[in-house]
């Protein structure tokens, strides 16, 4: 048993002489000017079941978090197993005593991983060799009922599924502390059921672990051996449940958790009373017949029945991704379904329906509100959308701040309100067009147990007084027996609708849960599940590591351990797949022939107002250059305008009339060249073309004149070596080659890492003993194995496609590529460092390539021509190197030598930047 708590302490210390598994003292945590945690003392007795119990964002997941050591302490101590959680090598020292699982169904798992895949990398991180991964993976998988599903992907597991691995992951190295973190929330309750019977065997296998676990569900809460109460921050008491309900004087946990709440919180709460209903013969707001939704070939409502009468209070209960809220978007025409009927009043549902969606109102499971808009401007924002006469809005409007007690806070934003406001103001929203009909999607989940009362009274209120149709989803079985009726619902299919008192006798059980429990077991066996699949003991007898040292310094299993997971991943991955192995070839094509700086073919005209035969001549003069394309001749001013606004010619030359006679009279005679000057340099050319053609005409026409060649004083020949053609091809590919080997790798890269962040799954990173380095490395080889991978392609494209040879040597270029290649993939790192979402990562990687590439490597205008602040990025960037390695190779012929003052600074960056990205890193969330 527990230690018990004394009078109104809100910290409990364990008695003298007992072990103590974690100490918290003082311990203050914010996320900006909000109050995660505030002088939090506690005590945690070791070998013991210990709960927390309190709504959402009472600060249950950060305290676990500190104690897991994923999270960095900002005030306070925290000790656990003995040691400062503060001191990060004590911190990796007991990494393989603590198991933490996330809240979240699966967020410690790879989704694209089979369950074996999964169980197999978490067995590496801890150091265990193949056999004894084996044995613990046969063990774990046969008393979970996972045994049968190893080569299913996670991500296509059960939610109840999905926690019993995450779970086997957890458990895996044989922690002293687990640590659960809402295991349960979004299960069913046979899962949940068979989650806690696994737990108790762990614990009766391992009578010395001490299990931390935070929970929403008060019934799961009862089972627990000490229980820590929590809102707003702060402790309200300790104790065991028994303790906790005789010291409220309360016969249930939630009532005993609304008593300890401070007297202003639960000023005003009254039990709520549920009114029977009365059937005023007014026939079925929504009847489903075969309502069937598919998603490829996953089945997600598989043909459900059920009616619901005018002024019912009917309830969907079932786990997360059973198809409550599929079936309520098909009921509100947001999707339409694959096969069956839904009626809404009598009315077959149409979408572009307006008059039937409007006696509809819908409240998503999500908060769906503009939190850029105050209470007030949401409430007529939806009053005006569902076009309520404008002289009424504002007294309606009024009528919903004052009914559901939101006029203290109409001026404020959502974002600063309690969830439980927010969740009155959804309701408010739902309600503002006066519907018939009220369809809720689990509008009560993360509530403290106030507020959840509070809002049922106002659907009873809508309910028995304004005779509105209520189809609420819920996960909380107290409140499903509050409804008129229930449909309880598992894997797409309707099991059974009733009275929920009728459920639970037809069953001969005393509670929902347990007939909930009962149907779902009796649907299970209807599957005929195979021999294997039921959970069985666990006896885990084998050990870890006997090296200690294997979690100490660098590992580079473990940092195998990374790549070989990130390279299944991406194999499984087509987008990403795609991208890594094809987009550095698709960009070389367009920008390659998209970037040509060759100023040729040009498009002119010329209006020749002489018609001579001299005229003529000088229009052949051009027509003759190969750098000149003529079209059809204008037959006016307006239309040579007219072709050059539309972009048909670049040049226009108009001859003026007496054109012959004025040059044979020695007379001026002025032609008029019109340029397109919207891209000034192109013009430039264009203009130094038309310039020489122009001058070579005028000295062939003095040569016959005079009938003799001009004596010359001397002359220039001018002859271009390495690109003899002048042409843009030979400069261009050498140039993008580094460009898009320094913006893909690094976009992959940054991407990899920051999609952990987004799924979750960095938390493995925090908990478990791999090292920084060892995650970045383990997350960096497979990329640059597919940066020289698409080398090789672009070298091979660049020879075969574009006609540019390797004319040097070809291992100076691939050595260089090797070292570029970790520049650019440690830079992609560097971004993943600061970046939190694949957006925001992908924004910045290719600002952070893309533009240094282009204006400071050289790309187009020499380093040596920049100055300031550019000529200094220009020296450092790696690009800028591989650039004059990559062009002095392909086109110059130079090999190890020549190129040497390019190769050291590559060599140099590429430890500094991969250095860097590693400091960067934190081994704990802030």
């Amino acid at each position: 048993m527990a230690a018990r708590v004394d009078g109104e302490s809100p910290a409990v210390n364990a008695s003298p002489g007992l072990s103590v598994v974690a100490r918290l003292s003082g311990v203050t945590l914010r996320y900006g000017s909000a109050v995660a945690l505030d002088g939090i003392s506690l005590d945690v007795r070791a070998g013991c079941m210990v709960g927390l119990i309190g709504p959402d964002g009472v600060g249950k997941s950060t305290l676990l978090s500190l104690v897991a050591g994923a999270r960095e302490m900002q005030h306070g101590s925290l000790e656990v197993l003995d040691g400062d959680m503060r001191d990060a090598a004590h911190r990796q020292s007991v990494c393989p005593r603590i198991a933490y699982m996330p809240q979240g169904l699966g967020r410690n798992l790879y989704a694209t991983l089979s369950v074996e895949e999964n169980l197999q990398f978490f067995g590496r991180l801890f150091g265990h060799d193949s056999a004894s991964r084996r044995q613990r993976i046969d063990i774990l998988t046969a008393s979970t009922g996972l045994a049968p599903f190893l080569s299913r992907p996670a991500g296509k597991l059960s939610g109840g599924m999905k926690q019993k691995l995450g779970l086997c992951c957890a458990l895996i190295h044989d922690p002293d502390l687990l640590i659960l973190d809402e295991p349960t929330t979004g299960v069913d309750p046979l899962s949940r059921a068979q989650f806690w019977a696994l737990i108790e065997r762990i614990r009766a296998s391992r009578p010395g672990m001490s299990v931390i676990v935070a929970t929403a569900y008060m019934e799961e809460a009862d089972r627990f051996d000490w229980l820590v109460t929590m809102d707003a921050g702060r402790i309200l008491a300790t104790g065991t449940p028994t303790e906790l309900k005789e010291r409220t004087h309360c016969r249930s946990l939630e009532s005993a958790f609304i008593a300890l709440l401070p007297a202003a919180r639960r000023s005003g709460h009254v039990e709520v009373v549920i009114p029977p209903m009365v059937d005023h013969g007014e026939g079925f707001a929504i009847e489903a017949t075969g309502l069937t939704m598919r998603f490829g070939e996953f089945v997600a409502v598989d043909k459900v029945n059920f009616r619901i009468r005018r002024g019912e209070i009917f309830g969907f209960v079932g786990s997360n991704g059973c198809g409550k809220s599929t079936t309520m978007k098909m009921l509100t025409g947001l999707l339409a379904p694959a096969q069956g009927q839904a009626l809404l009043f009598g009315r077959a549902i149409d979408a572009k329906d307006m008059t039937t969606r409007r006696r509809v109102g819908y409240m998503s499971q999500a908060f769906s509100l503009y939190v850029e808009l105050t209470v007030r401007q949401n409430l007529v924002l939806h009053a005006r959308l569902f076009s309520l006469p404008e002289a009424g809005i504002a007294k309606r409007v009024d009528e919903m701040l004052s009914r559901f007690d939101l006029a203290g806070v109409q001026n404020s934003l959502p974002d600063g309100l309690p969830l439980g406001l927010r969740q009155r103001l959804s309701l408010a929203v739902a309600m503002v067009h006066s519907p018939d009909l009220l369809i809720l999607d689990e509008p009560t989940s993360g509530v403290d147990p106030i507020a959840r009362d509070l809002f049922w009274r106002l659907m009873v209120d809508l309910a028995r007084k304004d005779q509105v149709t209520i189809f609420i989803s819920t996960h909380f079985m107290n409140e499903a027996a509050r409804c008129d009726r229930i449909s309880l619902m598992n894997a797409g299919r309707v099991l059974v609708t009733d009275v929920p008192a009728s459920l639970a006798s037809a069953r001969g059980v005393a509670t929902l849960e347990e007939a909930f429990i009962s149907y779902l077991e009796e649907a299970d066996t209807e599957k005929s599940v195979s021999p294997g699949t039921r959970p069985g003991t666990l006896q885990m007898d084998v050990r870890g590591p006997e090296d200690p040292r294997w979690f100490n310094g660098f590992s580079p299993a473990r940092a195998w351990s990374y790549t070989l997971r990130e390279a299944l991943e991406l194999r499984r991955d087509p987008v990403r797949a795609t991208l890594a192995m094809l987009g550095t070839a698709i960009l070389m094509f367009i920008i390659g022939y998209g970037m040509s700086l060759d100023v040729e073919n040009l498009r002119y005209a010329v209006l020749d107002h002489d018609q001579t035969t001299l005229s003529q001549a000088y229009a052949l003069n051009l027509s003759g250059s190969p750098y000149f394309t003529e079209k059809a001749p204008p037959a006016s001013e307006l239309e040579l305008d007219q072709r050059m606004r539309a972009g048909e010619i670049s040049l226009a030359v108009e001859i003026p009339a007496n054109f012959a006679r004025d040059m044979q009279r020695g007379a001026p005679a002025q032609i008029g060249a019109w340029v397109d000057g919207s891209m000034p340099a192109r013009g430039e050319t264009i203009r130094g073309y038309m310039l020489a053609m122009h001058e070579q005409w005028l000295a062939e026409q003095q040569l016959q004149r005079a009938g003799a060649l001009p004596v010359a004083a001397g002359k220039v020949e001018i002859r271009f070596l390495y690109n003899a053609d002048v042409k843009s091809l030979p400069a261009m590919v050498p140039a993008v080659i580094p460009m898009l080997l320094m913006m893909i790798p690094a976009m992959l890269t940054a991407l990899s890492v920051v999609r952990e962040k987004e799924l979750g799954s960095i938390v493995n990173l925090y908990v478990t003993p791999v090292t920084r380095s060892e995650f970045l490395l383990g997350k960096q080889l497979p990329y640059i194995g597919l940066g020289l991978l698409n080398f090789l392609v672009m070298t091979v494209l660049a020879v075969t496609v574009f006609g540019v040879p390797v004319k040097g040597s070809f291992a100076a270029l691939m050595l260089a590529a090797l070292f570029y290649i970790v520049c650019s993939t440690s830079l992609g790192l560097c971004v993943s460092t600061f970046t939190k979402s694949q957006m925001s990562a992908l924004f910045v990687t290719i600002i952070g390539t893309i533009i240094p590439c282009v204006q400071f490597a050289g790309l187009i205008n020499p380093v040596s021509s920049l100055s300031g602040l550019g000529a200094w990025i220009g020296q450092i960037y790696p690009a800028t190197h591989f650039l004059i390695i990559s062009r002095g190779v392909f086109n110059k012929g130079l090999g190890f030598t020549e190129l040497a003052g390019s190769f050291w600074p590559l060599v140099a960056a590429a430890p500094i930047v991969l250095g860097l990205a590693i400091m960067l890193l934190k081994k704990q969330m802030r």
